[in-house]
């Protein structure tokens, strides 16, 4: 149940000292909704169309309505899950699941599970659908070096792999085309494969972007969004140059692209210590010219995003952890936190499902 107490809208007035002649500020609301559950989360993904957004939460996926954070389903045994990508034409959902090295394929409409796809690389992570071939796109963590799986997307099974030049690629985009682009975390580059032939055809450096995850491509105007940390860049599909720079918050680990608004959404935790996190809204003027119309304020930790591009909206989730619990004086030490950082988290005491809308 969703209490009253429970949702809190926020009107945020776009704050911009030049826009160009076509633009207007706007307004953008935010509306917050403590959906419960257990478990953290990674990506979160929204059905076109529909108000239905899929969000990881650890062990499970909760599908939740876009519009009213009511949720509307769950599925079961996803350890460890990072992503979510959905095939309309299937019927189809899947998940990866990096505490088994599996995928879960589901029925889109009722939920239910059809099956788990062992990955053998291991190190599953970030997952898009390519609507090219209909195929499952994996970008893996997998050692000693980050693959790219391709799943079939009708029956779940393994159509190829590619190897990469980092272990840690983080999202990727399809041009509808035949081609990927995927960001690699560890070296600030975008590795460019061919997926019908299944091999790497170049890399580029993207400089000044640090640590590039999110990632999304306007197919118009063939041009590459990369999320990073302080400074996105927009690249050129066609050369590999970097023809745009954004500024937005620094612990970016998502980005969303609204292609009919020709709005890209940049989500950003705000690093250690930060009072909240913010979403830096960008419109696209032209495919080299790009203007900040908006920096909304979420909470702290919240740094991946889906983007409807039918309903328009942008949600984002976050647990809220209470503190910890003091630490038991015989115990050994308690492990890190994912990739080495923090350690144990208090319980969690909100569960915060944001819906930005304009």
């Amino acid at each position: 149940m969703i209490c009253t107490s429970a949702r809190m809208k926020i009107a945020v007035i776009a704050a911009v000292m030049a826009l160009p002649c076509s633009l207007t500020a706007q307004t953008f609301k935010v509306d917050r909704f403590n959906i419960g559950g257990d478990g953290g989360t990674d990506y979160l993904t929204a059905e076109p169309g529909t108000g239905r957004v899929f969000v990881s939460r650890g062990t499970h996926t909760m599908v939740v309505d876009g519009m009213t954070g009511k949720v509307l389903g769950d599925i079961p045994d996803t350890p460890r899950m990072h992503g979510i990508a959905l095939s309309a034409k299937d019927n189809r959902g899947f998940t990866t699941n990096g505490g088994d090295s599996t995928v879960t394929m589901f029925d889109l409409k009722t939920l239910a599970v059809i099956k788990k796809i062992p990955v053998p690389t291991g190190g599953l992570d970030g997952i898009m659908y390519d609507d090219f071939q209909d195929r499952i796109i994996l970008t893996n963590h997998s050692r000693p070096i980050g693959t790219v799986v391709v799943l079939d997307a009708k029956n779940g099974d393994i159509v190829g792999t590619v190897q990469l030049d980092d272990s840690g690629p983080e999202g990727a985009a399809s041009d509808g085309k035949g081609t990927i682009f995927v960001n690699l975390e560890g070296k600030a580059e975008i590795q460019v494969l061919d997926v019908k032939a299944m091999k790497s055809v170049a890399i580029w450096p993207i400089a000044p972007c640090e640590g590039p995850t999110g990632i999304a491509m306007d197919r118009a105007t063939n041009r590459i969004f990369s999320g990073c940390g302080k400074t996105s860049v927009v690249v050129d599909a066609k050369s590999g140059k970097v023809v745009a720079q954004i500024a937005n918050g620094d612990g970016v680990d998502a980005l969303g692209w609204d292609q009919s608004q020709k709005l890209i959404y940049i989500p950003a935790n705000g690093g250690r210590g930060a009072a909240n996190g913010t979403v830096t809204v960008v419109h696209e003027d032209s495919p080299d010219k790009y203007t900040v119309v908006a920096t909304v304020n979420t909470t702290p930790g919240a740094k991946t995003i889906a983007v409807d591009p039918v309903n328009h909206r942008a949600y984002l989730f976050q647990p809220e952890y209470g503190p910890a619990p003091a630490p038991d004086p015989n115990a050994p030490p308690a492990p890190a936190g994912q990739r080495g950082r923090g350690g144990p988290r208090g319980p969690i005491i909100g569960a915060w499902f944001f819906v930005v809308s304009h």
